[in-house]
């Protein structure tokens, strides 16, 4: 009789126990890593390259991220930096932009390009920053615009998710496709205001989120995604893995995959 009162009590036990051990494997074969710029300062190509975009695939990364700026005469390039070899990027026309080259002697990426070489691929998200214009706001919105035609024009919605320090950018990237993946930079703004204006994610340096780790719990609260970015020190790698974040951006996503057991 007290065999028959134990022995569903051991099942209930056991199944509680598998359920958990489930759990804790799921949440630990998550794949948060965000390549910074691609998958570049190990590997020895330059950042913000097809090649930086191929190693940050071939590692597995969910995500690789790269900058995206616009010439003088309304030409979307890749590149992260105001200007290149003493070339201002946002000032200059298109001709002079094209002709110059990373380290490895590739010629900066148009976006339609970067993309393109992206697109054949299926576990490594594009994450486009829209960076602002030294131009001005009608610059970097001009650029936003562009960005999101030129996204919808390679049909490569489900494959892009966008990025921007200005908040009028990302809220204007929501009104143009209101079902894209946007995230907020800056870390002047709590979720709950970002929600009320369209915008699904949180991406905030590792410093402002250890200010205000609560933010973490009401962003997904929200349903919002929170990313980290740029952590390339274990102990931050591993203060983020503890605390839940969805995404990871590092320069570093071989040690970071090292902790994740990879």
């Amino acid at each position: 009789m007290m065999l028959k009162r134990i022995l569903p009590f051991v099942l209930v036990c056991m199944t509680s126990a598998a359920f958990t051990w489930c759990n804790a494997q799921s949440k630990k074969m998550k794949n948060p890593v965000i390549a910074h710029r691609g998958a570049w300062k190990n590997t020895k190509v330059p950042q913000n390259s097809v090649a930086s975009l191929k190693e940050a695939v071939a590692l597995g990364c969910t995500g690789s991220e790269f900058d995206v700026r616009m010439t003088a005469d309304g030409h979307m390039v890749v590149v992260h930096d105001a200007s290149h070899d003493g070339v201002s990027i946002d000032s200059s026309e298109f001709s002079k932009v094209k002709a110059l080259k990373l380290s490895n002697g590739e010629p900066i990426s148009t976006l339609e390009e970067y993309l393109k070489a992206g697109a054949g691929q299926k576990g490594t998200k594009l994450v486009l920053e829209i960076k602002s214009s030294q131009m001005g706001k009608q610059s970097s919105l001009l650029l936003a615009r562009k960005c999101v035609e030129t996204v919808k024009k390679l049909k490569l919605k489900k494959k892009v998710d966008y990025i921007a320090f200005d908040y009028d950018v990302c809220k204007l990237v929501h009104e143009l496709d209101p079902k894209a993946n946007i995230a907020y930079l800056n870390g002047d703004i709590n979720p709950a205001a970002l929600q009320k204006a369209g915008i699904n994610g949180i991406d905030y340096h590792i410093s402002v989120m250890k200010k205000n780790p609560n933010w973490i719990a009401e962003a997904h609260q929200a349903e919002m995604t929170v990313n980290v970015w740029t952590v390339n020190k274990k102990e931050d790698m591993q203060w983020c893995i503890d605390n839940g974040v969805d995404f990871i951006t590092t320069d570093e996503p071989e040690i970071l995959y090292s902790l994740l057991g990879r």
